[in-house]
């Protein structure tokens, strides 16, 4: 009897172990420890499935996103050194301008309501030759950054003069940049002689490949400026140094004209028979092209800077955009300089590109608010080459992206998060802005820059610009 009870005890006891341990053994892991988990507000993905989430967080972790998913599932699977709480907000990509030279932001306003040569040859180019210099350059870019940091730009391309300078403001600035040194057929501010501007773009590439926030290039200024040998010696440079191939493609009707009395064929048809064309071009606004254009562009997968604001301003006529895309070109979203835009703002862009194709096309649906808000992410990213870091936000994606506000009285109501972003946001509207997993911006306040010193010292610059050009 005694053995009976004696067993029954040990059952009860191993029973009691197993029901006592089955709940410890259920229990979930203990939180990850992360860096950043900003929850509450519609996440804008942009990822493979365009998932929205209505009330989404993005886990961060150094320069990388973890997670991106339902705050209710991700606040209870980390544990972040800060939280920052987006309910109301949208949190999304970083704004990708993917055109732009951006210390001529010190020539705002000052050659307006001209043509494209006009502008160029009379002032544009003369007020370079009197003004630019490397300090020029620096108050110019930190400027410029401001600006791009204010309006939720997180990346942008550049090509320009003095670009050793450009990408130190850059870095400093903490925005990511694709920068490219300027070569042209005629003297520079930076380098007098094509030798000269050859040895300085190789030094200016060794300096700064493998950073983490410049990824350099070269920028051979466009078609009719470089000769057929400098453009093909440029471009083996770049292949060589497996950088980035920035220049402006058919851009006017002047630039058609003049490849066709010297060659007898359209710009991209030059650059394609120059063997210059491939994956790493940036071709900066490419409205003149024909179908036959399109085609070359898409085959050899240029990625192409659709800057609509910029092309208006100064006549210079409407990128077939519409048609690019059916084709499979790659179409990203540029400011181009402020000089003919004038400003830097990418939502703005945005905005007037999808409003442009529906009136040129008479078509409504010509490049739905959806379509503008890819090239201004994931379309840049890809017109970078990037898009396997950039564009998006999803896990393992570096950590580049921006928390708007969408409560001001012109986003209310909302109704649709592509549209009101597209239609009715503005560059204000964005508040805090991340790169690499570093705010640059929260609550409007820009972390990395003296405002009020960056505008002070553009201003000290305007009566010297403007007695330079004065006639």
């Amino acid at each position: 009897m005694m053995a009976k009870t004696a067993r029954r005890v040990r059952l009860s006891v191993f029973l009691l172990l197993i029901l006592l341990r089955g709940p410890l053994a259920a229990q979930a892991p203990p939180p990850e420890q992360i860096d950043v988990l900003i929850q509450g507000g519609t996440v804008l993905t942009m990822d493979g499935q365009r998932r929205v989430l209505d009330s989404g967080a993005v886990a961060i972790r150094g320069e990388r996103i973890v997670e991106v998913g339902p705050a209710e599932a991700l606040s209870g699977k980390y544990t972040a050194a800060r939280t920052v709480d987006a309910t109301g907000k949208l949190v999304m990509p970083g704004l990708i301008n993917t055109h732009g030279h951006a210390a001529m932001v010190l020539f705002r306003g000052l050659a307006d309501d001209q043509p494209l040569q006009d502008w160029l040859t009379k002032t544009i180019f003369p007020a370079e030759a009197k003004n630019v210099t490397e300090d020029f350059v620096r108050r110019g870019v930190r400027l410029a950054c401001l600006e791009m940091i204010l309006a939720g730009t997180t990346t942008f391309v550049d090509m320009y003069w003095f670009e050793n300078a450009a990408a130190d403001e850059t870095a400093k600035a903490g925005l990511r940049g694709v920068l490219g040194q300027a070569v042209i057929d005629f003297p520079a501010p930076d380098n007098k002689t094509w030798p000269e501007m050859m040895k300085a773009a190789e030094a200016y590439v060794g300096k700064w490949k493998g950073h983490a926030l410049v990824t350099p290039a070269i920028a051979p200024h466009a078609p009719y400026t470089v000769s057929l040998e400098h453009l093909k010696e440029a471009h083996a440079l770049a292949t060589r140094l497996d950088v980035p191939y920035v220049i402006h493609v058919a851009e006017t009707q002047d630039e058609v004209r003049t490849i066709a009395t010297r060659w007898g064929i359209s710009p991209v048809a030059y650059l394609d028979q120059a063997g210059v064309m491939d994956a790493r071009m940036v071709a900066a606004h490419c409205v003149w092209v024909n179908d036959a254009d399109i085609r070359a562009l898409a085959r050899r997968q240029v990625g192409v800077a659709h800057c609509p604001q910029s092309n208006m301003k100064l006549a210079s006529g409407t990128a077939p955009v519409p048609a690019m895309l059916a084709a499979g070109v790659t179409v990203g979203l540029g400011t181009d300089g402020a000089a003919s835009n004038n400003d830097l703002d990418l939502l703005e862009e945005a905005d007037t590109a999808a409003k442009l194709h529906k009136l040129i096309g008479m078509k409504a649906d010509a490049l739905p608010a959806k379509q503008a808000v890819e090239m201004a992410t994931l379309g840049g990213a890809r017109v970078i080459k990037r898009d396997k870091d950039l564009g998006s936000l999803e896990a393992g994606k570096l950590a580049d992206l921006i928390v708007v506000r969408m409560d001001a009285p012109h986003q209310t109501p909302l109704y649709n998060v592509y549209s009101q972003l597209v239609y009715a946001t503005k560059a204000s509207d964005v508040e805090s802005v991340m790169v690499q997993g570093r705010f640059l911006m929260e609550g409007r306040d820009v972390k990395t820059l003296d405002a009020a010193s960056v505008l002070a010292g553009a201003q000290a610059l305007r009566d010297q610009i403007r007695k330079s050009v004065a006639r």
